[in-house]
């Protein structure tokens, strides 16, 4: 199983150029997790390329978790956004280093394991076998009945986080179960 390397990004139909420097990007910021989480299933439902971050501290004011998106798009995804009653608290053009959102995946490599941090939840995977050998952070209740559905599981027998947890530890599982998955499949 090749679970190392990094994927050439490409770029959605409706994503101009914009990603890392090749044009301005915006952060979305709202006024809870789970209006972020609802903003980004629908964009992305609808095809956006846009990430869930972490706010830079200049631009905190709601939740822990901005979107950002391709800037030259804003009104578009806007009206999107209204037409479901999901209006950010504010809208942020990314103009200098101290607006840039910071990435809230965090890989360690420790030889024949590898470790995943999504915001304050980490997922560790064998990379001999798939297996998932542990998860551990975050203080949702959730978390203790996650860890044991899942540990001891591969990766493809594992249940999906998104799929038995309620809270924004498990949503914060399912971003590094997805960036797990991505590695694996490189």
């Amino acid at each position: 199983m090749a679970l190392f390397g990094f994927l050439k990004r490409t770029r959605s139909r409706k994503e101009p150029a914009g990603r890392n420097g090749e044009g301005d990007r915006g952060i979305l910021v709202f006024e809870n997790t789970s209006e972020v989480i609802q903003a980004e299933n629908l964009l992305k439902g609808e095809g956006w390329e846009i990430r869930v971050m972490g706010p830079p501290p200049e631009i905190r004011q709601g939740c822990d978790l901005v979107i950002e998106f391709p800037l030259m798009e804003e009104l578009d995804i806007l009206r999107i956004l209204e037409a479901e009653g999901l209006t950010p608290l504010g809208v942020v053009p990314v103009t200098s280093p101290l607006l840039q959102p910071v990435d809230i995946f965090h890989v360690k490599d420790f030889g024949r394991y590898f470790m995943v941090r999504a915001a304050n939840m980490k997922l560790t995977l064998d990379k001999e076998t798939g297996v998932i050998v542990n998860v551990s952070g975050g203080g949702c209740p959730d978390v203790p009945y996650l860890a044991a559905s899942m540990v001891g599981q591969t990766l493809a027998d594992a249940p999906r986080p998104r799929d038995i947890g309620h809270t924004l530890c498990g949503y914060a599982l399912q971003l590094a179960y997805e960036e797990v998955e991505r590695l694996c499949s490189v």
